[in-house]
């Protein structure tokens, strides 16, 4: 390996400046996108895209009060989760500052975005991305693969193996997809949580809670107003099972059966970021659909590049990494998701060693 390199566990921004380190591998690339314009502001994109978007939302409540009392409302529920989840990507753009110059602008786009119209909290998500963006896949400290529902490591499998989690464990890769229609629930709860911590030094968590806490408060009123007990509680719960799905199979592909980087391992900014990353072949309908995150690469390695620019700067980055040896994965949308199950029914069921793997060699090499 490369003496230059830093460690993992101190990771910093693409744009870091820092003689030595990652930068030897990264600038050339950096210079190459800049010089292509593909890190400047989109912002008649994004205007077009929240206009859209916040257009179909209102359409979709005045078609819920124009039909009524009727089992019709079920599409409109998932055609609003639907629309819910693009809410959210926009959020997510905002927080990388890919919209505006201004941080702050970025900030209350974000929050307004996803808070009024998600129901997500932005500090919440901004705490817990950051860490996401700037180790991913180290085991101990990417919390996308931290303790939860399921285990992504062995180390984490080891600790299931009797009773209900050692039965959920060993099938937890069949269980994956069915579980994300609880994520919208889950998302939910860990905003409002978040911005009722105390302990947070996060700016505007008391206009964050009011944000969620008040649109989920709206939300089941008006359902409760205009809809019977029983229509209003399936109109919820299929908007949010449609919301939780679509965001976390956009989320999914990105990672889930890549490298795992054990704590310490050192590695320059460029290998960190694309190794442990899948891209998802584009097209029109699966750009709109995984909000431009099918380009994990690209967006990892460029955070505040507006979505739109994502495919553009593709090539780039492919040639890229071919001249410094480094491997680039890309594969259709259902590869990806086969890949995911496979990965997480190997954990469970055989506890593969996942350090056994193309990384691996790769830097031994």
């Amino acid at each position: 390996m490369n003496p230059t390199t830093d460690t993992i566990d101190d990771p910093g921004p693409a744009s870091d400046s820092r003689p030595g380190g990652y930068v030897s591998h990264f600038t050339d690339l950096m210079q190459e996108v800049k010089a292509a314009g593909l890190l400047e502001r989109r912002r008649g994109y994004y205007i077009l895209q929240i206009g859209v978007h916040v257009a179909a939302f209102v359409g979709i409540w005045v078609g819920f009060f124009l039909l009524g009392n009727s089992w019709f409302q079920l599409i409109l529920a998932a055609v609003l989760g639907v629309v819910v989840t693009q809410f959210g990507f926009l959020g997510h753009d905002a927080a990388h500052r890919q919209i505006f110059a201004s941080p702050a602008r970025n900030a209350w786009t974000a929050r307004i975005l996803a808070g009024a119209f998600a129901g997500l909290s932005f500090a919440w998500w901004r705490a817990k991305h950051n860490m996401h963006h700037r180790g991913p896949n180290l085991e101990g400290y990417d919390p996308d693969i931290g303790p939860g529902a399921i285990a992504f490591t062995p180390g984490i499998v080891a600790q299931r193996t009797t009773g209900f989690a050692g039965w959920f464990v060993k099938r937890q890769g069949w269980l994956f997809f069915p579980l994300l229609t609880l994520e919208g629930l889950n998302l939910h709860a860990e905003s409002i949580r978040a911005a009722r911590d105390k302990t947070s030094k996060q700016p505007w968590r008391r206009t964050e809670l009011a944000l969620v806490v008040g649109r989920l408060s709206i939300y089941v009123v008006v359902l409760l107003a205009f809809l019977p007990l029983g229509k209003a509680l399936a109109f919820f719960a299929l908007q949010m099972a449609v919301f939780g799905f679509c965001l976390g199979a956009s989320f999914a592909p990105a990672h889930k059966g890549m490298p795992i980087i054990p704590p310490g391992m050192k590695l320059d900014f460029l290998r960190r970021q694309v190794m442990v990353s899948r891209n998802v072949k584009g097209n029109p309908v699966v750009d709109w659909a995984m909000g431009g995150l099918n380009y994990q690469i690209e967006h990892h390695l460029f955070p505040n590049m507006p979505r739109c620019n994502l495919k553009k700067a593709q090539p780039l980055v492919r040639a890229h990494c071919e001249r410094e040896g480094i491997d680039y994965m890309e594969v259709g949308l259902f590869h990806s998701y086969a890949i995911v199950v496979d990965y997480l029914n190997n954990v469970g069921l055989r506890a593969r060693d996942p350090f056994d793997c193309p990384l691996s060699a790769q830097l031994r090499g």
